[in-house]
């Protein structure tokens, strides 16, 4: 049987790299907590903001400087990355955003967050905070997360 991350090429399995893999396949490789998950349209708009975001330093990113942003009281939206393996690096940040007021989604694959952020590394979790020349950007990212369907 080939799995979601191989594909059958000549008769033979050829694995694939996790760029080159369909939205819905990386979808089906994320961890069980990983809701509310943005859809295709709103992934895309979190990247470009994201991208925007680095260039005026108005982003935070790993879990520990995530972590530190949060515990200071910075405000922004929190993206999170699906395919983290354990998932206890991650697993307490959506309570953290949500007792902070935060708003947070997750994104399918780590190794497109990192890109996003003109990274050769993966990156897990990232906190973008507002700025003056992404605003637009940033204000429609928020509102497309908080109309994200919740969990609770």
């Amino acid at each position: 049987m080939v799995s979601v991350s191989e594909e059958m090429v000549d008769g033979e399995v050829k694995a694939l790299a996790p760029s080159e893999l369909s939205y819905d396949a990386k979808c089906a490789l994320t961890i069980p907590i990983a809701r509310p998950l943005a859809g295709k349209k709103l992934g895309k708009k979190l990247y470009k903001c994201c991208k925007t975001a680095v260039s005026t330093k108005g982003v935070k990113r790993g879990t520990k400087e995530v972590a530190k942003a949060i515990r200071k009281g910075e405000k922004g939206f929190v993206v999170i990355a699906g395919d983290v393996s354990p998932i206890d690096v991650i697993s307490h940040f959506p309570v953290v955003c949500e007792e902070n007021k935060i708003p947070y989604c997750y994104i399918p694959a780590k190794s497109d967050l990192g890109a996003s952020l003109n990274s050769n590394t993966p990156v897990s979790i990232v906190l973008v905070t507002k700025q003056d020349v992404y605003k637009d950007k940033y204000k429609e990212c928020v509102k497309f997360i908080k109309e994200l369907p919740s969990i609770y």
